[in-house]
């Protein structure tokens, strides 16, 4: 199935949609939920009433009110229950039951859960990333739903934004082979779309042009995945290398080339072919990026092959990790120059700058990076972080607090901003407070940090 436009609804659906606008218009929030219910149930896939429904359910919820739709208790209300059974065989079912779960507590995650799951299974990759973006703001380090956003965003024509949360799961998880293959395919159709069917819009390209191109890109990650000895590896690239002699600007096989040279760690010949690549394209985050890790594998391998019995095994190692340390924050720097604008860059330098100790840094970044909606409460924690490091724990405190007030899901993050602020409250001998803190993590994880050594040590006195 795939999903309408306003024009390929049928008229009457189409006039009751605009009646629906115009109660929505006038706050006239429980018709107009009444009305963009029953338009999607009739035709689930019409988006932009989609959207209208969305945003009259979040705007109720905002006021707070009860009228049509009676507001039910998240998890105990049955047409969730419903809604999840029905997911695994009627996805279509599935999608209208949630919407009602939505209709009364928008903010229900596992009922956004449901209607993203349900819409990839219709082809609905709009209405996926509708509700899986609020996922996501929510809960920006659940590993299946940022498999199944960046799904739906590359289906749906955003390969940037795709590539882009696909990319930052990755470095989160680097050994996850299918997190792995999501990058290489995002990557690869974001390439395709990007290059050769824009020209084909154009009229500057040929389809012949396009799976040709897609063709190599196919062969040359297929011999790449099954050749992975040492010697077939450098075959690979002496034949890559002949074959670039005679095609000087196929930049797919200098790539290939950089990254075979990258894999069998000869790092100093990757640099140099991804630096040719460089000045044979115009500027490439994703190719920066490559480049900066192909740095990092090198000094993490002369790390590694340090002897640690030598008598300056010691002083080397730290010259190292010194110099690795320096290379991501001076690279990191340059890259949010090129990019100031790019807030997940400026979380990152934020990040460096809190491990090299330089608070007053961190914190200019991490203000910043606090206006990106995913990484908002992560850049609010490190904020508190660099608060109390600074022994400012009253800041510290309202930061945490600040954070927790937008955080939905009881997860490990949200452990997190908790175990931080009990702490900070402790430091500032508001211990009665402090435990009351420590005591929402012992409730669920009491092997949490030190909380049970806490909480134990305070019914300790009381008793």
């Amino acid at each position: 199935m795939a999903e309408k436009t306003l024009l390929q609804v049928p008229r009457a659906w189409r006039e009751l949609y605009e009646k629906g606008r115009t109660a929505l218009e006038r706050n006239n929030l429980d018709y107009a939920l009444q009305i963009f219910t029953q338009v999607v149930e009739k035709e689930p896939g019409f988006y932009e009433c989609r959207e209208a429904l969305r945003a009259a359910q979040f705007k109720k919820a905002g006021l707070g009110g009860s009228g049509f739709f009676k507001k039910m208790l998240g998890s105990a209300n049955p047409k969730l229950v419903q809604a999840q059974v029905a997911l695994r065989s009627r996805p279509l079912e599935a999608l209208a039951l949630a919407e009602h779960v939505l209709n009364a507590d928008p903010h229900n995650l596992s009922g956004h859960r449901v209607v993203g799951e349900a819409a990839l299974a219709l082809g609905f990759t709009r209405t996926a990333v509708l509700s899986l973006e609020i996922i996501y703001k929510q809960a920006p380090r659940d590993r299946d739903v940022i498999l199944k956003l960046s799904t739906a965003l590359a289906k749906a024509g955003q390969g940037a934004r795709a590539e882009t949360i696909i990319t930052e799961l990755a470095r989160s998880y680097p050994d996850d082979m299918e997190v792995a293959q999501a990058l290489k395919d995002i990557s690869a159709n974001r390439t395709l779309d990007e290059g050769g069917y824009d020209a084909l819009a154009d009229g500057k390209g040929s389809y012949r042009d396009i799976l040709a191109d897609e063709q190599e890109a196919v062969s040359l990650e297929q011999e790449k995945r099954e050749h992975k000895t040492e010697d077939v590896a450098d075959r690979l690239i002496t034949e890559y290398e002949e074959r670039l002699r005679k095609e000087p600007q196929n930049l797919r096989l200098l790539r290939a080339i950089a990254e075979l040279y990258a894999d069998q760690k000869h790092f100093d010949r990757a640099l140099e072919a991804y630096e040719r690549l460089a000045q044979s394209e115009a500027a490439d985050p994703s190719l920066e990026r490559a480049i900066a890790d192909t740095q990092v594998r090198k000094l993490d391998h002369a790390l590694a092959q340090l002897d640690s019995a030598a008598p300056d095994y010691a002083a080397t190692a730290e010259r190292l990790k010194a110099e690795k340390q320096a290379f991501l924050l001076d690279d990191c720097q340059g890259r949010v120059e090129r990019y100031p604008n790019d807030l997940q860059l400026r979380f990152e330098l934020g990040l460096l700058f809190f491990q090299a100790g330089r608070l007053t840094e961190a914190i200019q970044e991490f203000q910043k990076a606090q206006n990106n909606p995913h990484k908002r409460i992560p850049a609010l924690y490190h904020l508190g972080r660099c608060f109390g490091r600074r022994g400012m724990h009253d800041l510290a405190a309202r930061t945490f607090q600040n954070a927790l007030r937008e955080k939905q899901v009881f997860d490990d993050e949200k452990k997190e901003l908790i175990y931080a602020l009990g702490c900070a409250l402790e430091k500032m001998a508001k211990k009665e407070e402090a435990i009351e803190y420590f005591k929402q993590i012992y409730e669920v994880d009491i092997a949490y940090q030190d909380v049970a050594a806490k909480v134990d040590a305070y019914y300790g006195v009381q008793s």
